[in-house]
């Protein structure tokens, strides 16, 4: 088994608690079921999200997914002007038997726009 990271991120329409957990929710169901991962796969999760973004911590979704004996952080990303608003980010470090090559990134909604070479 290796370690690899994947990358996922998914725009929000608004900034609304119930919006958000049901969107990084879907983000992170989408990244293991992509890369047929389970829980006992998972070493770490890192969430960023743009500043724009007060409603509530990322993680919490992680957590409602029963995604509680893994380390998680949230962080803010950077105020860059013109970045696309409203963006959570998320980095999954992982033990799985597929190769870097076979690692599937997922960017959901607009966030798919940020990397089109590796968005589905």
């Amino acid at each position: 088994m290796a370690v690899r990271a994947i990358r996922g991120a998914t725009q929000l329409e608004v900034d609304d608690r119930d919006h958000l957990l049901a969107s990084v929710d879907e983000l992170i169901r989408e990244i293991l079921t992509q890369n047929q991962l389970g829980h006992e796969d998972l070493i770490s999760m890192l969430f960023t999200a743009t500043p724009d973004l007060h409603s509530e911590f990322p993680a919490l979704a992680a957590r409602q997914l029963g995604i509680g004996d893994v380390p998680l952080l949230c962080t803010q990303e950077l105020d860059i002007a013109g970045a696309m608003p409203r963006v959570i980010r998320v980095m999954l470090h992982v033990e799985t038997a597929l190769t870097k090559a076979e690692v599937r990134h997922v960017y959901l909604r607009g966030a798919a726009a940020l990397r089109r070479d590796l968005a589905q």
